[in-house]
């Protein structure tokens, strides 16, 4: 039984491993959020989570945050002086406009809220959760328009800087997993994709499960 085994787990390896030389770019790099542990980027990773968890396509997301970084809105302090027009004007030059002025009046909530809490560092939130990743959701979820998708999306990618939050593989990670065939479970695909950065491996298997078309590329890159 093992020699039948063997070759599924080198093709199950031969898989992830396409899947990250093709796809392995995190949503927050595509955003040219160049992420560290420091109060602007990971305030512009939280907006961006914010944006990418509506029902609209990932690239509307990331030109929508890249209009808002252009328009100077990069830390809480910049998103609540900006006027509600200015952020709507914003999220509508990066095709946001279906969620435009609702997004903007959480935009603009969220970032007083973070102000008043935390004074705009988001690593306040971390210290006031005390490595708790429970605790940290509990807090996230009290941002204005944040929802258990934001909030996964924000814990998948900041698990590069904050390793509390990882290795996190979640639902729709797994999902991406069992669309190329492979194993859905996170320390299986973690041990098969020989230890790669938890937070690449996510932003793939997310891509796959979005795009099953990019699923069958890379499944074809694998074979080959």
């Amino acid at each position: 039984m093992s020699t039948k085994r063997t070759p599924g787990r080198e093709q199950q390896r031969a898989v992830l491993h396409a899947l990250l030389d093709d796809h392995g770019r995190t949503y927050a790099e595509e955003a040219g959020i160049k992420l560290r542990d420091t109060p602007q980027p990971l305030y512009r990773l939280l907006v961006f989570a914010h944006l990418l968890s509506a029902r609209i396509r990932a690239s509307v997301a990331v030109a929508a945050a890249e209009e808002l970084s252009r328009a100077g809105m990069r830390s809480p302090q910049a998103m609540a002086r900006a006027s509600w027009q200015d952020r709507v004007d914003a999220l509508g030059r990066g095709g946001y406009r279906r969620y435009d002025e609702r997004t903007a009046t959480q935009l603009g909530d969220g970032a007083e809220l973070l102000i008043d809490r935390y004074g705009g560092d988001l690593r306040r939130m971390r210290e006031t959760a005390g490595g708790d990743i429970g605790g940290l959701r509990r807090l996230l979820r009290e941002i204005p328009g944040l929802g258990p998708a934001g909030i996964d999306i924000f814990l998948r990618e900041v698990q590069c800087v904050w390793p509390e939050a990882g290795p996190l593989l979640d639902e729709k990670a797994l999902q991406g997993a069992r669309l190329l065939g492979i194993a859905d479970d996170p320390e299986t695909l973690l041990r098969l994709a020989d230890d790669a950065d938890a937070a690449h491996l996510a932003a793939g298997l997310v891509r796959a499960a979005l795009d099953k078309e990019l699923a069958g590329s890379v499944k074809e890159h694998a074979a080959a």
